[in-house]
């Protein structure tokens, strides 16, 4: 651990961090900045392992940053996004490429969920886990629309989010509430799910971050979407994760326009959010595009960054949430 600690508090690519919280309410660890830890290999789905260290997809496989700083692959060619550990330490894994949700146990890798009323998925992205061990996932297409099978009767196209319950059963939550879903978190209290919607590639279409109010089974109640953030032209919302605090940490933005969809009006980083939608702080993070979030270190107080294939981190003051690592009261 203490080689690691030594990588992320290499002073690579050191900036300036603006704060918008209370000097009472710091978020960020006196002193620190995001700093460099990788300069490839992390494209997605960071997740932090006590024993293993940090996993996250990249270059077509799952990664390992372990605790001692070596960078290895930990399973090749996995063609993941996101990815977590339940509480029993298994491996969940969005595998995009694969079109499927898998669970990964002792190295057997077993297929959670490929296809909802007999259609493939479109590329499973991001997940969740709630207090019951039910798994919520989102399955936006992203690039390539042509092998979309997820349509309604009337050919419309589905880009939803499923939940996935202990014994197996698969359940569509969310089918037109959102345009493109993306990242996604749920509360320590099974009670609100956020989710961001992006739709990249267009103009005028929605990059935004929702709450929506959950049942006691996990099933969405009926209108309770809740806009908490608006990205407006920028890129909008992509991987989250909450503090202890109850903050959502969401990587979005971009650095560089691409005209004519996106534009920079919402800088790339990390914005760091109340629940009810106030923007407290912004980490800068200088590569494009700034994807997703993850809190580790052995107090959770490292805050993990994956942006272009980098890795970046950042010490914060109060330590992220870990179905591995109990929650502690500050």
């Amino acid at each position: 651990m203490q080689r690691l600690l030594r990588v992320l508090g290499a002073t690579v690519g050191v900036l300036l961090v603006y704060r918008v919280a209370l000097a009472g309410d710091a978020i960020l660890a006196s002193g620190s900045a995001p700093t460099k830890v990788l300069q490839s290999g992390a494209g997605e789905g960071p997740v932090w392992n006590p024993k293993l260290g940090l996993l996250f997809s990249g270059d077509g496989h799952i990664n390992q940053l372990t605790r001692d700083g070596q960078l290895k692959i930990y399973r090749e060619g996995a063609g993941t996004n996101g990815l977590l550990f339940d509480p029993q330490g298994r491996l969940i894994a969005c595998e995009h490429s694969a079109r499927r949700v898998t669970r990964t146990e002792g190295g057997k890798v077993s297929v959670l969920t490929s296809d909802y009323e007999g259609k493939k998925y479109n590329s499973p992205n991001d997940l969740t886990l709630d207090s019951k061990g039910r798994i919520y996932f989102t399955d936006p297409r992203y690039g390539d629309r042509s092998s979309i099978e997820m349509k309604d009767s009337a050919g419309r196209e589905i880009e939803g989010v499923y939940r996935i319950d202990p014994d197996g059963k698969v359940t569509r939550i969310i089918d037109k509430e959102l345009q493109r879903p993306n990242g996604l978190v749920i509360t320590p209290d099974d009670k609100h799910l956020f989710i961001a919607d992006n739709h990249n590639n267009a103009v005028g279409t929605a990059r935004k971050l929702y709450r929506f109010d959950l049942a006691t089974d996990g099933s969405v109640v009926e209108n309770s979407r809740k806009l908490i953030f608006d990205w407006g032209n920028s890129r909008g919302p992509d991987g989250m994760e909450l503090d202890q605090s109850g903050r959502v940490f969401v990587a979005g933005g971009l650095n560089k326009p691409n005209p004519p969809f996106e534009t920079t009006d919402r800088k790339g980083g990390v914005y760091v959010l109340s629940a009810t939608g106030s923007l407290l702080e912004f980490i800068p993070i200088p590569n494009d595009e700034v994807t997703n979030v993850a809190f580790g270190g052995d107090d959770l107080k490292t805050l993990f960054v994956t942006a272009g294939g980098t890795l970046w981190s950042v010490r914060v003051n109060v330590p992220g949430r870990s179905p591995l690592v109990p929650a502690k009261s500050e």
